[in-house]
């Protein structure tokens, strides 16, 4: 079976201030826990390599620091191969966990976007959390259509966002962004875990929902 690519950021802060930021971690682990405990292979990238910035990694879920304390884990986290390096027939499927950081870099990346659309259009998965649907901006089909423009997604919320006090940092707001370039965007209350699966296309709203992404990327590889 095809590996799983996770795609994560470079962008290591937030806002004016640079508050420590880039991909958040529980949202990386809890889909990292779903991938490794069903046997799939993975790499994790970037697009300009290396160590990739997390912040959460404090964060004390069980899950969180189980998956942050395993061997193959911390060392692809160390050292995320360049996104640019990358042969899409390796792959079968495309993750990308959330945090502030994917909307400076990979919101705008035609890098990963094309790397991204091949995956996908060569029957490949694709599955994002939170902010990773930012990832999916960029992703331009063979037609000229964007990847999420005849389906419903979802993402990080206004109601979330306002929530979490980051309204003036972000660089712009995901929900109104999807909104625009998406067929739908759909949402339920603030931090319930809820996910759109469109055929192979499958989003979740915030981090509460990574592990059921996760899972969906799952059970659709497994039918094959």
């Amino acid at each position: 079976m095809k590996k799983i690519l996770i795609i994560v950021t470079n962008h290591a802060t937030l806002g004016e201030a640079h508050e420590k930021n880039g991909t958040y971690a529980p949202e990386l682990t809890h889909a990292l826990h779903q991938f490794m405990h069903a046997d799939m292979a993975f790499d994790i990238a970037s697009l300009e390599g290396g160590a990739a910035p997390l912040y959460g990694d404090d964060v004390d879920d069980g899950v969180n620091q189980e998956v942050l304390k395993d061997a193959r884990v911390s060392a692809a986290v160390r050292d995320t191969k360049r996104v640019d390096r990358l042969d899409a027939n390796d792959y079968g499927a495309v993750f990308y966990p959330g945090g502030f950081g994917l909307l400076y870099d990979l919101a705008s990346s035609d890098t990963a976007g094309k790397l991204t659309a091949s995956i996908f259009e060569d029957d490949g998965i694709v599955g994002a959390v939170c902010h990773g649907p930012a990832g999916l901006l960029p992703v331009t089909l063979a037609n000229g259509d964007n990847i999420m423009k005849h389906i419903a997604v979802t993402g990080f919320t206004y109601e979330e966002e306002k929530d979490s006090g980051t309204l003036a940092k972000v660089p712009y707001l995901l929900e109104e962004s999807l909104t625009r370039v998406a067929g739908q965007y759909n949402k339920k209350g603030p931090w319930q875990e809820f996910i759109i699966e469109q055929g192979r296309v499958i989003t979740g709203q915030n981090p509460q929902s990574a592990a059921a992404v996760a899972k969906a990327m799952v059970a659709q590889l497994h039918k094959r």
